[in-house]
């Protein structure tokens, strides 16, 4: 096997050629690969006896060792976000299991409580499209309903009842202004669907419409087992100037791949949604975008009216005559001071 090596490539580089050589020339004909989550600080991610060949260390945090033995090569690859690559290759396939088995067993942390449901996320790396799987915080709907207006009430349920025979459009479109409670919707909503739809949120959605190679690594996805396919939902959040009425003239071809994600022919290779949050006013977005069939749905996720404030705070001070935001509710309740005109964009971000 030869290998080209020039000064665009790292030591990192260097080390997944030597792990591909074992099994590029045939002398390790078997492989085997695991990403793992949550890994311990203290998990040696390699077994007993291995000999470290190479190793190497970036800015980032990422490490990257080079470990051999009797018979099988294994390449490490650790992340400052507590993810990594473990892959071996073997002389024949029960080696590269035993390996592989006893390099993770017990690497990763137990898994949180059941208040937290798990959520990809996605951004552009050096090496291409990076993927880590994290557990956040979110509460089932009956808990937090009370959260949304009367008025958009009836349509979010129906929305976190949704079962795979039901999809009919591959957009959901939440628009409303800062601090209504969109971000807290998509969480609980990954929770809702966690039992058919796996959610990823994509950190760098201006990168992932301008770059065909990541926009196709990102909306392929990988499954580990062909039997467990799942949906998946790609949130994308505040995307304003990809769906604006000037859309195709700010974003290039940002807006055409994004319909071709959902109803072109990219999104009909794979069972994928696509759910994006905006401040923008319905009127001001790209008819593109709302026309009739694109969206699974499109809501505007508003205040709360002034009796429904009044309600979920359990008083009436503080909160003026036309309601008051999610946020601002939350502001009431610690005891912060906040313009009832303008509200509080700072928490609003983060709900």
């Amino acid at each position: 096997m030869n290998i080209w090596i020039d000064d665009a490539d790292s030591a990192i580089d260097v080390i997944d050629a030597l792990a591909l050589s074992p099994f590029a020339t045939g002398a390790q004909p078997w492989s085997r690969l695991a990403n793992l989550e949550r890994v311990r600080s203290d998990a040696p991610l390699a077994p007993k006896g291995g000999r470290v060949l190479r190793t190497a260390r970036v800015e980032d945090g990422t490490e990257s060792r080079l470990i051999c033995g009797d018979g099988w090569t294994l390449r490490v690859v650790r992340h400052r976000n507590r993810t990594a690559t473990v892959s071996v290759t073997a002389i024949d396939e029960e080696l590269a299991k035993s390996v592989l088995r006893e390099s993770i067993e017990g690497a990763e942390e137990a898994v949180p409580e059941a208040d937290h449901v798990d959520m990809g996320f996605w951004w552009r790396g050096t090496h291409g499209g990076t993927r880590s799987e994290k557990p956040i915080t979110a509460q089932p709907w009956p808990e937090i309903s009370q959260n949304y207006s009367g008025k958009v009430r009836p349509a979010l349920d129906r929305l976190m009842s949704i079962t795979p025979a039901d999809v009919n459009g591959r957009l959901i479109l939440l628009h409303g202004q800062p601090g209504t409670g969109k971000t807290t919707l998509l969480r609980t909503l990954a929770k809702q669907w966690r039992e058919w739809c796996q959610v990823d949120c994509v950190l760098d959605p201006e990168r992932l419409f301008n770059e065909p190679g990541y926009l196709m690594e990102v909306a392929v996805g990988y499954d580990t087992d062909e039997d467990a396919q799942r949906w998946r939902l790609l949130v994308l959040e505040d995307c304003d100037e990809l769906i604006s009425s000037g859309a195709k003239a700010q974003a290039g071809q940002g807006l055409s791949r994004l319909l071709n994600l959902t109803d072109g022919l990219l999104g009909q290779g794979r069972d994928v949604l696509v759910a994006i949050t905006t401040n923008e006013d319905l009127a001001r977005l790209h008819p593109a975008v709302v026309r009739p069939g694109r969206c699974l749905t499109q809501l505007e996720v508003g205040p709360l009216s002034r009796d429904e404030a009044v309600a979920w705070l359990g008083r009436s001070d503080g909160v003026g005559p036309s309601g008051a935001t999610l946020a601002e509710l939350y502001a009431l309740r610690a005891g912060r001071e906040f313009t009832p005109a303008q509200g509080d964009e700072s928490t609003g971000l983060y709900l």
